[in-house]
């Protein structure tokens, strides 16, 4: 098995509300993947105490640990586990109710010697790659999926679509999330390598317009994580005052980008 992982902030005065790793059994067969995005809070703090860092590197603890150690569970049940676990270390001065509490974007993938599972919940992004080259993205595209004028105002989404029906859901204090998410199970032999990106890596081709998926995904496996990330940096860049591509989004976001080789 090969992997190659880069995560950069955005903005290097801040920290990184990513979260990324990659989990090997003791046993050494199999493996897993575990991709975070943070939601940036809002400036009153969303009634939580903590940061969303402080958040996505609780909630990815115990992604990491259920992933690995907790094979009888599907990947929605390790969500939900790890959701709760996060939830209960901070439900005691913390109002865990506001829509803006701590939460977080989620990419898992769990493999064995037969089968690869997946869980995607929100709009970070996993790629499957065949062995014969194919290369299926995994989306949950609810939020790209919404009118522009529902989400004209933090207010509007946080009232009306922010983990409610019809609009689009991320971990944060309700367990019953996980069910929410985009699931499955592969043969092993149909998965040779996969991806898990956050959306500011994924930039390159849903924001910047590089390529497809399919040659995203050569991209990274050819040139690596690190030029990955320093590319959409680059593009970023160049159009920061025109702004053709990147519209009113912040000009650079956290950055995440996981390739592994089966």
């Amino acid at each position: 098995m090969r992997t190659d992982l880069v995560s950069e902030p955005g903005d290097p005065t801040r920290p990184n509300e990513d979260f990324a790793g990659v989990g090997l059994p003791a046993c050494g067969q199999g493996g897993c993947v575990i991709l975070l995005d943070g939601v940036t809070p809002p400036r009153d703090g969303g009634g939580c105490v903590h940061t969303v860092p402080w958040f996505v590197g609780r909630l990815g603890a115990a992604l990491t640990e259920l992933t690995v150690s907790r094979r009888d569970l599907t990947l929605a049940e390790v969500l939900a586990e790890a959701i709760d676990r996060t939830a209960g270390a901070h439900a005691g001065t913390c109002d865990l109710s506001h829509p803006r509490t701590p939460q977080a974007t989620v990419v898992l993938s769990r493999w064995s010697d037969a089968a690869v599972e997946y869980l995607v919940l929100s709009d970070s992004v996993l790629l499957l790659r065949s062995p014969g080259g194919a290369v299926a993205p995994v989306l949950d595209d609810r939020l790209a999926r919404l009118p522009r004028a529902a989400l004209a105002t933090d207010a509007l989404v946080d009232t009306h679509l922010r983990n409610k029906e019809g609009g689009f859901f991320t971990a944060a204090a309700d367990p019953s999330v996980a069910v929410r998410a985009v699931a499955g199970t592969l043969p092993r032999a149909e998965v040779g390598a996969l991806a898990a990106l956050s959306d500011g890596a994924a930039r390159w081709t849903e924001r910047f317009e590089q390529g497809d998926w399919t040659a995203l995904f050569g991209f990274l496996a050819e040139a690596g994580a690190r030029r990955l990330v320093g590319r959409v940096r680059e593009l970023e860049a160049a159009d920061r005052e025109e702004r053709v591509f990147l519209g009113r989004a912040k000009t650079h976001d956290d950055a995440t980008a996981v390739f592994v080789e089966l």
